[in-house]
């Protein structure tokens, strides 16, 4: 997809500053809690609970605050009963949106969902309106400073990936889903354990969009990614080089 690892880019460095809001570990926390809920507190024998661990080391989520997480999921002390809910919809422009999130409270999430979308334009769609605009992928990401382009790009050939996309800040490996703990585990002894390892939806067709789409679009993200309920965030929206470093800025 056309300027794919530049947005990529983006978004991990604006990862990176959402990181420091407890907001981000609330979001994390609740994901650990429903894998420990649902198979047990042990990494090892947990698949669902292993990546969201990692995700949560990947946003500095300190140790402690994990550990109460699988306890509190595993141990059963945490009351909420989590439902995932997958929001499809239409944004600015035409732009197509999967939205995932964790909720104990369908009404609230789906309203609040709506209005975020209808505020910036958009509706929200039946389940499947757009899914057929994505792909279902596993993905990896790995520090830029952890290998040179060339290298983790074999590496992650030879580990059974589909592709690696390096870019200024990190290296993006994508695999099919049913590979991604095997690929996962081949990068980590070769690497170190990585940033990131979840599944993700992948845009397989664009919606191309000037500056003011852009720039409406990422307001819609931010909006969506500013609820606690909400857990991801996929677009198919492209843009140039130049708006998305403008808008970014």
């Amino acid at each position: 997809m056309a300027g794919h690892s530049k947005w990529a880019n983006i978004q991990h460095r604006k990862g990176k500053q959402d990181a420091k809001r407890a907001k981000v570990f609330t979001k994390v926390g609740r994901e650990i809690i429903v894998a420990a809920k649902l198979g047990g507190g042990d990494p090892d024998m947990n698949p669902r609970l292993r990546l969201a661990i990692q995700k949560a080391k990947g946003v500095n989520m300190p140790n402690e605050r994990i550990k109460k997480a699988i306890q509190s999921g595993a141990g059963g002390t945490d009351s909420a009963d989590y439902e995932e809910i997958r929001y499809e919809g239409y944004g600015p422009g035409g732009v197509a949106f999967i939205v995932e999130a964790l909720t104990d409270n369908r009404n609230r999430t789906v309203g609040e969902v709506r209005a975020a979308f209808t505020k910036a334009g958009g509706a929200l769609g039946e389940t499947g309106a757009v899914t057929f605009m994505f792909d279902q992928v596993g993905e990896i990401i790995y520090p830029a400073d952890k290998a040179g382009a060339d290298e983790m790009f074999e590496a992650a050939v030879e580990a059974g990936a589909e592709n690696c996309e390096s870019g200024e800040d990190i290296h993006e490996i994508t695999c099919a889903t049913d590979d991604l703990a095997a690929v996962r585990d081949a990068l980590e002894e070769k690497f170190g354990e990585a940033e990131k390892a979840a599944f993700v939806w992948r845009a397989n067709t664009g919606t191309d969009c000037d500056e003011g789409t852009a720039e409406s679009t990422m307001k819609l993200i931010d909006a969506l990614e500013d609820n606690d309920d909400v857990q991801a965030v996929y677009t198919n929206f492209e843009a140039s080089d130049e708006i998305l470093e403008k808008l970014a800025g």
